[in-house]
């Protein structure tokens, strides 16, 4: 008799452990903290986002990926670590592509993650499915663009990715994963050592203590100094040094829209209200993180005072910033913290703070123009015009200073921006460099996933079309946002007319008297319209201390409003008058 002897199997017998592009992915990002994604599922990533979502990370659906990429470059901006946007290929990345274009050009850390074709369909032009060449598209639009081919490779592909999107000055990379990514297998323990953590992705660039030294060397000699404060500060949580730079130097500031709040606008050295003073007579200017683009007239210009009559200092982490529209006479290149700091080391014990003669000046100015505002914003009218509006929700804020803001459209994005005081930093966000329509209810979605602060989104009834399906968004997560729409029947105003005569309405003109709020009712969040600012503040105030997805309708008076509010410069105006019949 043959005795048969159960062998146990031994250890090289054990399959071992496998994982796949899918869930590396997913791990590469954890590892680093990335533990949201914003985007629209579709194929080839449908899977992705549910595995992720298995996964413990956040998954927020949005209904257009536009949308979901603005929501994560706000969230780059917020946390200073690359919001990620996942979209699928072709239409949905070209949809995507816009949030990251504008990311790059508000240098706020973004990581656009699409699917694509495959490279040897793609590349004979075979026809695949959305077939596009990905890459090359993303190129020109952003700061990096990366293809991951193999998954041994995902690690070290994302790390690259964090590590452009964050580094010297933040923008937004593209990356790409062919859906043959996904499904590749490649064992476990392999895995997880391919898996990168990226380590000091944003090292501090010290500045030149000889810049330092002249840049303090100017503000000493200054009659009329000033301050002006970028969204790049902001941007750079040097919240402390930049608030005491500022108190022990005395000199006043002005704060760029995105930088209001990183010292209160009620703060006695603020020039927001006396800005067109400051600007024309100020001898030395310091920029920290703002640049002299269209929002500063280049720095030329009549808004500018007398060629030649100032000197300017900047402050900026990219080299090439320095001299773009005039000459800087004191360039300081390096991290906005690290600059900051060491200026305000540079002030010393005995520094001399600017002359009376021009903080009087400021402040006669300023205890005008808030004079002459006061009135206008405690208008309570029917139907309400923009101040008016705008002083019931700069009452709003005023009472929960915490709270987010979201802001765009034309004339209610240019007034708003003048008249709400903010007074914590980073609690202001609006249309950026750009200047895009759009942006709100994306910015809005991620002001209050990135925070837990209820947020409050005043959108011009032009900009809300942009976006406003992304209230459905809103209200599927159960998101503390409040949306106010001016509706003022039209774009800059309701009260167009067809020069022709014909049944077509004027261009400009939208469907008289919507009612937006009922677009929210319609998902179940709260629709409110409002006709006066005291009923306007009270439905604000409402939505803010719930935290229920909230839409107020407020009716503005359609004739209430300017041709591309205050930038109806950059609107060409035709000189020539035609005849009837189309002749001279």
């Amino acid at each position: 008799m043959t005795v048969v002897t159960k062998l146990e199997p031994s250890n090289t017998d054990v399959e071992p452990e496998l994982t796949d592009g899918f869930h590396l992915v997913i791990d590469a990002l954890k590892l680093n903290g990335l533990n949201t994604i914003y985007g629209v599922p579709g194929i080839p990533i449908t899977d992705f986002g549910r595995m992720a979502q298995a996964e413990g990370m956040r998954v927020i659906s949005f209904r257009h990926e536009q949308h979901a990429g603005y929501a994560a470059s706000v969230a780059g901006f917020l946390t200073k670590k690359p919001g990620v946007c996942l979209t699928v290929s072709a239409p949905g990345f070209l949809n995507g592509l816009t949030a990251l274009a504008n990311a790059t050009t508000n240098c706020f850390p973004m990581i656009l993650i699409s699917g694509s074709s495959e490279r040897e369909i793609v590349d004979l032009q075979q026809g695949d499915y959305e077939e596009m060449d990905q890459l090359a598209i993303a190129k020109p639009l952003c700061k990096a663009a990366f293809r991951i081919l193999h998954a041994e490779d995902i690690g070290i592909g994302i790390a690259r990715a964090i590590r452009a999107a964050v580094s010297g000055r933040p923008g937004g990379v593209y990356l790409d994963l062919p859906a043959k990514l996904f499904p590749q297998v490649m064992e476990m323990e392999a895995g997880r050592k391919s898996l990168v953590k990226v380590i000091d992705p944003a090292p501090a660039q010290l500045p030149a203590p000889s810049a330092i030294d002249r840049a303090l060397d100017l503000l000493k000699n200054a009659e009329r100094p000033l301050v002006i404060f970028g969204k790049g500060a902001a941007y750079a949580q040097a919240d402390e040094d930049i608030r005491n730079f500022v108190e022990k130097s005395g000199i006043p500031f002005l704060q760029m829209s995105m930088a209001k709040g990183l010292l209160p606008d009620t703060h006695p050295q603020s020039a927001g209200a006396a800005r067109s003073t400051v600007l024309k007579n100020s001898d030395v200017v310091m920029l920290v993180g703002a640049r002299l683009n269209w929002l500063l007239s280049h720095g030329k210009g009549k808004s500018w005072g007398e060629p030649g009559s100032k000197k300017l200092i900047q402050i900026d982490i990219e080299p090439k910033e320095m001299d773009s529209n005039i000459e800087i006479a004191a360039p300081v290149v390096g991290d906005i913290g690290s600059c900051m700091s060491a200026m305000l080391d540079g002030l010393g014990d005995n520094w001399k703070k600017p002359p009376e003669d021009w903080t009087n000046t400021i402040n006669a100015k300023k205890e005008e123009n808030i004079g002459k505002m006061a009135g206008r914003l405690k208008k309570n009218s029917t139907p309400m015009d923009f101040h008016g509006a705008l002083g019931a929700l700069r009452t709003v804020i005023k009472e929960r200073p915490d709270a987010m803001l979201v802001n765009e459209g034309a004339n209610t994005l240019d007034l708003a921006r003048g008249i709400i005081d903010m007074y914590q930093p980073r609690k202001r966000l609006d249309v950026g460099t750009w200047g895009v329509m759009g942006i709100g209810m994306g910015s809005a979605i991620a002001a209050a996933v990135e925070t837990g602060k209820p947020v409050l989104a005043i959108e011009g009834d032009s900009a809300f079309g942009f976006c406003g399906m992304e209230v459905e968004t809103i209200c599927r997560y159960n998101l503390p946002v409040c949306v106010v729409i001016f509706n003022n029947n039209g774009i800059y105003r309701g009260t167009d007319t067809n020069p022709t005569g014909g049944p077509d309405v004027a261009t400009t003109v939208f469907v008289e008297n919507s009612r937006y709020d009922r677009m929210m009712e319609a998902f179940g969040g709260v629709g409110v319209h409002a006709t006066t600012p005291d009923e306007l503040y009270k439905a604000v105030s409402e939505a803010m201390d719930s935290g229920k997805p909230t839409l107020i309708n407020a009716a503005i008076d359609p004739a209430a409003g300017t041709e591309s509010g205050r930038i109806g410069n950059l609107n060409p105006q035709s000189t020539v008058g035609k005849k009837a019949g189309g002749k001279k």
